[in-house]
Order: C-alpha cells, then sequence, then structure tokens
C-alpha cells in the first residue's frame, strides 16, 4: 500500500494549473526509486496535463517528480538554490539535472553562491511561497541535516500549504 495523504486548508484548483513543489529524499536505492516513480505517476493521474511542478531538481524524489510531470505532460519550474548547486550533486545526477533543467518553464535563481543546508532551505520554502501543494516524498523520520524533508514538510503546513505524503510499502533509505 503506498502511503499518500494530505493536510491543510488550500488545494489547488485542478480545473486551472495546480503547482506543486516537491520535496524529497536524496540517493534512494534503484527499487525506492522505481516505487517512489510509481506513486508520483498514480497521483498525477489525468490531471498531469494541468499540473506545474516546482522542483529543485536534486537526485531523488525531486528528478523522479520533475521527470514524471514532463513525461505526462505537465510543465516545471526549476529553483535552483546557489550558482554552485550543481556541483553538489552527485555526478550520476548531472545528465538528468541538466536536461531537466532545459525543459523548465522557468527557472529561479536563489542569490546563495555555495549549496549549503541554507540555501537548500530558502529554496525550499520559495517553492512553498509559489505552491498550492507540497508533495513530500519521505519516510517520516526526521531532517538528517537542515533543510531536509521534514523541516520542508514542517514549514509547508506551517504556512498553510497542504502536503501529501507519498512514502510507497516497501520503499526504504540507505
Amino acid at each position: 500500500m503506498t502511503l499518500i495523504s494530505g493536510s491543510g486548508p488550500r488545494s489547488p484548483e485542478m480545473d486551472r494549473s495546480a503547482r506543486i513543489a516537491v520535496s524529497g529524499h536524496r540517493g534512494l536505492p534503484a527499487g525506492t526509486a522505481s516505487l517512489i516513480g510509481e506513486a508520483i505517476r498514480v497521483a498525477l493521474g489525468e490531471k498531469a496535463a494541468a499540473v506545474t511542478g516546482l522542483s529543485c531538481l536534486a537526485d531523488g524524489a525531486d528528478q523522479i517528480f520533475a521527470r514524471a510531470v514532463l513525461d505526462a505532460g505537465g510543465e516545471i519550474e526549476a529553483v535552483v538554490p546557489a550558482l554552485k548547486y550543481r556541483e553538489g550533486l552527485p555526478a550520476e545526477a548531472h545528465a538528468e539535472y541538466d536536461a531537466l533543467l532545459a525543459r523548465a518553464v522557468t527557472v529561479h535563481r536563489l542569490r546563495f553562491t555555495e549549496s549549503t543546508s541554507e540555501a537548500h532551505m530558502a529554496a525550499s520554502e520559495f517553492m512553498i511561497g509559489l505552491a498550492d501543494e507540497l508533495w513530500a516524498v519521505w519516510d517520516g523520520e526526521p531532517a538528517r541535516a537542515y533543510g531536509g524533508t521534514a523541516d520542508v514538510v514542517a514549514y509547508a503546513r506551517d504556512n498553510g500549504v497542504p502536503v501529501r505524503l507519498i512514502w510507497p510499502e516497501g520503499a526504504r533509505r540507505d
């Protein structure tokens, strides 16, 4: 069973473009990445073409979400936390990052130079400010570092943005 739950006072109007931000775990095992991709595709459903996905395009949940939105006919906006953000991603994530960034209809670039936890949290806060809803690919555990998924979920909830949790049965983190 896939955990998909929502909370919060607002909900996106599905007769217009729903603006959905994503936050989620990175460095996912291949089997978990596959489970998450399927759960996101199911959650997007028939309305995917009416979705604008907001993502920092990090490896893991961010790239899985952005690819699913694009493959289903939606569009993405990228939020780049820092000038040196790409350098901080694993080398194996660079090709997909570049491909997704090239397909973004809008690229929002924050004014940080270094790709730090503070820059990442600022980018998440920026995305939440643009979003109707946050989709959190999250195991429900506390953040491992400042700006982790748990922190982003708390920020969204504190700001009245509905949160949909996505963590499929069988998913795990290393």
